[in-house]
């Protein structure tokens, strides 16, 4: 009976060796030698040419983070990666950045384990142990979103006091298109299409203003009457009359030409401080609030929201107006995969109301 027991052991031992062996794990032996540091120089060299200037910023700071790691725990060749280092890897960032963002980085981290693993220097199927922290459902997009009553107070707001400023039109096209910074930075004046009321938004890498999903993000957006009015009027009256390098006329500018992803934020922070309309609810002296004043940063108001956050709650209060997801996930340039994991931040009784729509005289 013990023989019998000892060849099944010894069959189940060869069956999860076979099984490892095809997924990867435990291939040391063609290994060849890669530093850290050459590592990340050649997956970046690599990437630079495929991916959006943001993208490719990103994964260069997760990186700089990745070989921090590495000196600090004297890995000088990737060969030596294991599963528990990439889970120590994993938990050394954890104690530094919040859930979400480290979700984030770690799929540049999955990206590279693969592209060294081409280069032998990593066990093909490392990336697959690469575990993301556990996220509850909806927190990605119920983290930070401008709710329907405050866009539309901060909107009215500037038509009143403010009316075709810069940061009227720029909060106005993110409220009612849902539409990325990118994007929005990238539209120039004759991208308008008056007669249609819409706007045409385009890839041009060429020049320094290319889409987050390039060609297939290209597209017609539809801005209805009073959107439209409101550019023509900002054109007119507030816009700084410059070109960019390229000879381009950027429908956002500033005295040195394209308006910067840095301005287009500062505008979004600036008029969702609660100030701007209210008394601050923070207990803040306005004299020395840190979020005011020429020198001071806009973001640093408790209550100050980014243009992803205007981009998550324009879509939600699509949804909730009961536009269909379809037409969302067009007009936004986002999948509806996407769409609901990461954007749809409608609570359940407003997902019934907008079923209730449908099926009432059915």
């Amino acid at each position: 009976m013990r023989t019998i027991s000892l060849v099944r052991y010894q069959s189940r031992i060869n069956s999860e060796q076979t099984e490892a062996a095809q997924r990867g794990y435990g291939m040391n032996d063609e290994l060849i030698p890669l530093t850290p540091n050459e590592g990340v120089e050649r997956f970046l060299a690599h990437r630079k040419s495929g991916v959006a200037k943001s993208t490719y910023r990103n994964n260069r700071t997760t990186l700089e983070h990745f070989l921090a790691w590495c000196a600090e725990r004297n890995i000088d060749n990737l060969n030596d990666l294991t599963g528990r280092d990439i889970a120590d890897y994993v938990a050394w960032r954890r104690q530094k950045v919040k859930p979400i963002t480290l979700q984030k980085s770690l799929s540049t981290i999955r990206v590279a384990l693969g592209y060294w693993a081409d280069l032998d220097a990593v066990p093909t199927g490392l990336r697959e142990r690469v575990h993301a922290p556990e996220i509850v459902d909806g927190a990605e997009s119920r983290d930070s979103k401008v709710s329907a009553d405050r866009a539309e107070e901060i909107i009215r707001y500037l038509d009143r006091y403010q009316y075709a400023s810069r940061e009227h039109a720029i909060l106005s096209i993110f409220w009612e298109t849902g539409m990325r910074l990118g994007a929005l930075r990238g539209l120039d004046v004759g991208d308008l299409r008056y007669g249609e009321e819409a706007i045409q938004v385009q890839h041009r890498p060429e020049s320094d203003t290319p889409l987050k999903n390039g060609r297939k993000g290209e597209r017609w957006v539809w801005l209805g009457p009073v959107v439209i009015q409101t550019l023509e009027d900002y054109i007119h009256a507030n816009r700084v009359d410059i070109t960019d390098d390229y000879g381009r006329e950027p429908l956002f500018t500033s005295k040195q030409g394209r308006l910067s992803m840095t301005g287009i934020r500062n505008a979004t922070y600036r008029c969702t401080h609660p100030c701007m309309i209210h008394e601050c609810p923070h207990d803040r002296d306005p004299e020395t609030c840190e979020a005011l004043g020429k020198e001071n940063s806009p973001s640093k108001c408790p209550s100050a929201k980014s243009p992803h956050s205007w981009r998550r709650g324009a879509i939600t209060d699509h949804l909730i107006r009961s536009v269909s997801p379809e037409i969302v996930s067009e007009r936004m340039n986002v999948s509806l995969d996407i769409l609901y994991k990461h954007y749809d931040a409608r609570k359940q009784d407003e997902k019934m109301a907008v079923r209730r729509e449908h099926l009432v005289d059915k």
